[in-house]
């Protein structure tokens, strides 16, 4: 047994540091001509125990630099996923410190937006300051780029001093997924007093007036503001998409301009601008490629996109895996149960969220599209938002381009042929159109004049642009031009999921009603979305299924956290889709042993033979228990029509003595009549079984949605 101290035993080999070191790198033996003791071919091991603490120290050492190294490499390579991100930054962190010594007033414009339109007016309205007021800085911030972190808000409001907001509107009375950040902290934050006295604003609001809530965001954004001492340049501005929403832009936009000369015009400066200010007609440079070169462009989309976070911009490829009818033989219309398969996507999803669905335009479509551009559907391109050398074109308006393809895919996957053309899209017609006849007509449909005949022949007849180029044949816009300035970008559909992940948590169930009507021009309208569900593959059905991008937008209609709390659901038609998810999450709890608080589900349809859906799943959830009651309103088959409304009043006692012990009430579905009549009917009960007059009764139901037990989910 050999001894614990080596260094002081007699007859052992006295090796120095550096010769033990160099041993153990080669590997083998110490050299014995370079050893204070006698022998030669000595094996490392026994110098090893020979010197121990040496060993210790030299041991500690190799791990401490090999962690070291470690350490550097992670950091090395964690760090440069951000760097992805550092172009984005100088927009909202950096510029300004580099702007601070030019003497230059500084006007930021934000925008919230869904599908791009209040893009499009903060870049327009920015487009034309800048050319109004050249000694000005004009900056265009996409209002969830504006912070990264929620006190920045606070911080960089202060330093601003003329703001400009575009915010939009959507759902019941929500902001949009960009804003949603900004407008949390801005109706939470706790700042007192008048705290922004040196700002001065204006807001313009995106909305539409068939909607509860008409341009809500907007209008507590500006009265925020005005509270903590802003000072309001101009009235809000409420856009209304129901009508024509550029015309509601020019007019808020011609009562700015007065307000910024007051404030960015000198003495010497002129009072007016020289020539009217005309709206470039925005451009794509586009490149072209040889049908060799293209092969690169075409290839399958897949899910290896490096982004571990799905969303509107990065989505989920899905395969479906289900579908089939929820209406029977004997009904006139259609609804679709479609179910997603996401396993092994890495996509999740909480009950009552919505899905986000990218779908393609009908072949018929495209080929229709064609033939107006003559234009053949093999054109290989790319867009571009610069010019050759690199350097910007120059037009803030561009929308943002889409990967290298042929013209027959841009079409299919980027276009929105079916929307009815806005008067911007009707200029840069105008501008390439060959006949002056044609042309002088363009003009006039979106010049002030044309504003009825615009109101009249386009939006109440619902034309399409597609109709629209057919009507003026000799409008051939080039493919820059066309996809820059007349074709607005095709936009996700969303629905709401009707299933819940601890019932299916690999599959996303939509439930989707045909949209298939007749316009006023007698054109055949087929709803994008609801056309390719009914129409698509499953994989039950064929290897080669359909499928498409998705993507999961949460929602804040959910149930109760504690099972206990009672709830009231009222979903008619495919608004029964997130209470499908409900009742499956409260089946599954019960399953679980969870004790569940009464619910009612009121539903309502024309017809029980016809299209009563998930009749059989309704009664399993009765039969089951997580469904108390089931309440259902057929409105074809009495003398008279009978509506969820009704049936809810018939029920009224039952409703009041649900809210009174904290039930949570849902409505889901169309927010122009339905939703209307049921908040309404809501507003009756509360004030017959209360015994409360109108302005209490209005005031509990309002308290009911700040205090979030008051949930709707409409469209």
């Amino acid at each position: 047994m050999q001894s614990s101290s080596s260094s002081s035993e007699s007859g052992t080999m006295k090796v120095s540091p550096f010769d033990l070191m160099s041993a153990i790198i080669r590997g083998g033996k110490v050299d014995p001509s370079n050893v204070s003791s006698s022998g030669s071919g000595v094996e490392v091991a026994s110098i090893v125990l020979d010197n121990k603490e040496f060993v210790m120290i030299l041991t500690t050492s190799i791990a401490v630099l090999i962690g070291c190294v470690v350490v550097f490499i992670l950091r090395r390579s964690s760090s440069s996923k951000p760097k992805k991100l550092e172009p984005l930054k100088p927009l909202v962190v950096k510029e300004p410190e580099v702007e601070v010594d030019d003497g230059k007033q500084k006007v930021t414009i934000f925008f919230g937006t869904q599908t791009g339109t209040a893009e499009g007016f903060a870049k327009a309205l920015a487009d034309e300051a800048r050319a109004r007021y050249d000694k000005a800085i004009f900056k265009v911030v996409d209002i969830d780029d504006y912070a990264d972190e929620e006190d920045e808000y606070e911080e960089k409001l202060k330093k601003e001093n003329i703001v400009f907001f575009f915010l939009a509107t959507y759902g019941d009375g929500e902001p949009t997924d960009n804003a949603a950040r900004f407008y949390k902290w801005f109706t939470e934050q706790k700042e007192g007093g008048e705290w922004l006295q040196k700002l001065k604003y204006g807001v313009f609001g995106l909305g539409n007036r068939q909607y509860e809530h008409f341009n809500k965001i907007a209008k507590v954004v500006d009265e925020i503001l005005a509270n903590q001492g802003a000072k309001r340049l101009l009235p809000v501005g409420l856009g209304d998409d129901d009508q024509c929403i550029e015309d509601d832009f020019s007019a808020w936009r011609e009562l700015v301009w007065p307000e910024l000369d007051n404030l960015l015009r000198d003495d010497d400066d002129p009072t007016t601008v020289s020539t009217p200010y005309t709206a470039a007609i925005s451009e794509y440079r586009v490149v072209f490629y040889d049908n060799a070169d293209a092969s690169m462009g075409e290839k399958s989309w897949g899910n290896a996109n490096g982004h571990a976070v799905y969303d509107a911009q990065h989505p989920c490829r899905s395969n479906v895996a289900v579908r089939k009818e929820l209406h029977t033989p004997s009904s006139d219309r259609s609804c679709t149960h479609l179910e997603f398969d996401i396993a092994g996507t890495g996509l999740t999803y909480e009950t009552g969220d919505h899905v986000g669905v990218y779908c393609e335009n009908l072949s018929e479509t495209v080929e229709e599209a064609l033939s107006l551009l003559g234009l053949s559907p093999d054109t290989y391109f790319s867009l571009h938002t610069d010019k050759e050398d690199g350097t910007p074109l120059g037009k803030s308006t561009l929308p943002p381009s889409f990967p290298p393809c042929s013209l027959r895919t841009a079409l299919t996957k980027y276009a929105d042929l079916l929307s009815s053309p806005k008067k911007s899209a009707l200029l840069a017609l105008a501008a390439h159109a060959s006949d002056p006849t044609e042309a002088d007509r363009l003009r006039h449909l979106a010049s002030p004049a044309g504003k009825d005949e615009y109101a009249q022949w386009i939006v109440a007849n619902q034309r399409s642009l597609l109709e629209v180029m057919s009507e003026f044949p000799s409008a051939k816009p080039p493919l820059g031009v066309f996809f820059a300035a007349i074709v607005p970008r095709l936009q996700p559909r969303y629905y709401s999921i009707s299933s819940s992940p601890r019932v299916a948590p690999s599959r996303i169930h939509v439930t989707c009603a045909l949209v298939y009507e007749k316009t006023p021009t007698g054109r055949v309208h087929k709803g994008l979305c609801s056309t390719w569900m009914k129409n698509s593959l499953p994989m039950e059905k064929s290897n080669d299924c359909s499928w498409a991008p998705i993507f999961v937008r949460q929602s804040n209609f959910k149930l109760p956290a504690d099972a206990k709390v009672p709830i009231v659901m009222i979903g008619p038609g495919t608004g029964l889709a997130p209470f499908r998810g409900f009742l499956q999450e409260r089946f599954a709890l019960k399953e679980a042993g969870a004790e569940l608080g009464p619910s009612l589900l009121f539903f309502g349809c024309r017809n029980r033979k016809m299209d009563y859906i998930y009749e059989d799943e309704l009664n399993n959830f009765v039969q089951s228990g997580a469904l108390s009651q089931l309440i259902v309103a057929f409105s074809r088959e009495g003398p008279t029509k009978e509506y969820v409304q009704h049936k809810m009043m018939e029920k009224s006692s039952d409703i009041w003595n649900m809210l009174s012990e904290g039930a949570y009430l849902y409505v889901c579905g169309d927010a122009k009549g339905m939703a209307r009549d049921v908040h309404r009917t809501l507003h009756t009960i509360v004030q017959e079984q209360g015994s409360l007059d109108s302005s209490k009764a209005e005031s509990m139901v309002k308290n009911l949605q700040m205090t979030g037990r008051y949930l709707r989910d409409v469209w």
